[in-house]
């Protein structure tokens, strides 16, 4: 009798279960149709907006629109200037290999959009310092090209640690007098590893009797640049065969010259105010040594931050300074 009761009670279950499924199919059913309807009305009145607008424009319309509306990506071809020259010395274009190696350095430089922005945007800040160096060390103004193709304007650190605005290794910096360890690194400095580039430039000039080889020499070094030209006896940058980073490199530098004398030309516009001006600083001159350079910055009103950005040179948080040298710290004028 038990078994019985459970029985019925376990069928009761079910039809109740099969009762609300149905009842939920139910529903949905009725609400597909409601849409279905509602739907059918929308599409008969669009249709018959439709027919009431006028008829559209032909497919050729609408393109010479967008054409109009959207002007096409422009990339020109570059027309080679008559005559160039490097610190004074010609380069020679009306050979066919010359030209076309010059004309491959001012694409890329051209259409190397962010970097050469970023580069005239430095520019203002740091060629005014460059250039009075160069003029009173006896170095042709274009050597500041140079600059930008090995650093554009900035403190870099290359692959082989070469560092700085100039890229000094540090065994050549130390020998053109810059002081180079862990506390102290003077190829940060801009001013004092522009004046050992000049020594070098100088140097190099003073062996080939060409600003154009003194170029090249300070990307492959003197004596490397030296052995090329005894084993190929020649004496011309252009005539020779070297690597290919030494090859690009004195076209490298005509074609920034280029393009920083010409802008416009090349399709770069700006402004003044887009450029990047230099800090107003002033100096203190320090010939004790500072235990603690963010104390320091604090006692001069400025931030370690901002003692840093100023004085790239300083690589630790203390200068020592056992032999009392006295060193120029760059700090905020209104600080």
């Amino acid at each position: 009798m038990e078994q019985e009761i459970l029985h019925i009670k376990k069928e009761l279950r079910r039809m109740r279960l099969a009762l609300t499924i149905l009842s939920i199919l139910l529903i949905c059913m009725g609400c597909i149709l409601v849409l279905l309807v509602t739907s059918g009305k929308s599409i008969y009145a669009h249709a018959e907006t439709v027919n009431e607008m006028e008829e559209a424009p032909p497919i050729e319309q609408i393109e010479q629109s967008v054409h109009q509306e959207i002007p096409a990506l422009r990339f020109d071809f570059l027309s080679v200037p008559d005559s160039l020259s490097i610190a004074g010395e010609v380069v020679p274009l009306h050979q066919h290999d010359i030209r076309e190696r010059y004309e491959f350095e001012m694409l890329v430089t051209v259409y190397k959009h962010a970097a050469t922005i970023l580069g005239f945007k430095r520019s203002k800040r740091w060629f005014p310092i460059i250039e009075s160096i160069l003029n009173s060390e006896g170095v042709p103004d274009d050597f500041k090209y140079l600059c930008v193709i090995e650093s554009n304007l900035a403190n870099v650190v290359s692959p082989s640690n070469a560092v700085g605005f100039w890229q000094f290794l540090e065994g050549t910096g130390k020998q053109y007098g810059l002081e180079i360890n862990e506390e102290v690194d003077e190829r940060y400095d801009v001013e004092k590893s522009t004046r050992a580039a000049c020594k070098y430039l100088k140097e190099a000039y003073k062996k080939f009797g060409s600003w154009t080889l003194a170029a090249a020499s300070y990307n492959m070094g003197m004596s490397g640049l030296q052995k090329q030209m005894e084993e190929q006896q020649e004496f011309s940058y252009y005539d020779l065969k070297l690597n290919q980073e030494t090859a690009r490199y004195v076209f490298r530098m005509a074609a920034t010259k280029e393009l920083f004398s010409n802008p416009v030309k090349y399709g770069y516009t700006y402004t003044d105010e887009q450029l990047y001006d230099a800090p107003k600083i002033n100096y203190i001159d320090v010939n004790t040594p500072i235990p603690d350079l963010v104390e320091f910055a604090k006692s001069k009103g400025t931030t370690y931050k901002m003692l840093k950005e100023l004085n790239p040179w300083l690589r630790s948080k203390q200068l020592r300074n056992p032999y009392g040298k006295t060193y120029q710290i760059a700090i905020p004028a209104d600080s």
